[in-house]
């Protein structure tokens, strides 16, 4: 770009002036905010696409593997934690089998039998009878699909009530209680009866020992590590003061 300057004499043309230093300057201030801006933007990009490749690396993270539908009763935290009393009744004032009537309706003679000596004051009786029922309910629906499992679970104290709801609400779960009257849960047993025990649980983590009063051990096991679906037993022998296991869930005899 040129500009025409004044004549320096009269009489002389004009004379041209170069402004090519002037458009230099500017190109190079335009190239030099040009460069900034892309800098700018190549730093946003690059804390961006950090941001962008943490996401896939959290979602690739591993899941833990999903729980079995029908998981072994060994396996629960019940199992590990020790039973709380199945057959507890309440320790403060309880309604007097007088007033031990519904809202609506009436109860049936073994509904007030098991309600006696049961039901908190200001509790309403039908609540705690609903509870006995669940308790028949899930010993009935578990035994249809494995009589074992219902077994373990009386033994193991996680149905509440289980005896008194199954003697007096379901007596046609009788065999399930007989079955767990000679059973014990996982834990330490004081002087058990000699035999051979099956363990209600195909849990591989499954161990024992039996010691005798100076606490020599007179057995354990396995003998072998367990593999899934292997049936486990062990033999109490005579003269065992303390057989204890654990992992096991609940021993019957075998």
């Amino acid at each position: 770009m040129t500009h025409a300057a004044g004549p320096a004499f009269p009489g002389r043309a004009p004379r041209l002036l170069s402004t090519s230093k002037y458009g230099s300057h500017l190109m190079y201030r335009r190239s030099a905010a040009a460069a900034v801006l892309l800098a700018a933007a190549l730093t946003l990009t690059a804390c961006g696409s950090g941001g962008d490749k943490a996401e896939p690396a959290a979602a690739a993270k591993p899941k833990p593997p999903a729980a079995s539908s029908v998981p072994d009763p060994a396996d629960s935290p019940a199992a590990s934690a020790p039973a709380a009393p199945a057959e507890a009744k309440p320790t403060g004032p309880v309604l007097p089998d007088a007033k031990l009537t519904p809202k609506t309706g009436t109860f049936k003679p073994n509904e007030k039998q098991y309600l006696s000596g049961r039901v908190p004051e200001k509790m309403d009786p039908a609540a705690v009878l609903q509870n006995g029922q669940e308790s028949c309910q899930r010993v009935e629906r578990t035994a249809k699909r494995d009589k074992d499992a219902a077994t373990g679970s009386v033994i193991a104290g996680e149905i509440p009530a289980a005896k008194d709801a199954i003697t007096i609400l379901c007596p046609e779960q009788k065999p399930i209680l007989d079955a767990a009257a000679k059973g014990f849960p996982d834990g330490t047993r004081k002087s058990p009866a000699a035999g051979s025990y099956r363990a209600l649980t195909q849990s591989t983590t499954c161990t024992w020992e039996s010691r005798s009063k100076d606490g020599s051990v007179l057995s354990a096991g396995p003998e072998a590590p367990l593999k899934a679906g292997d049936k486990i037993v062990a033999k109490i022998p005579a003269g065992t003061a303390e057989f204890t296991s654990t992992g096991c869930y609940a021993w019957v005899p075998a």
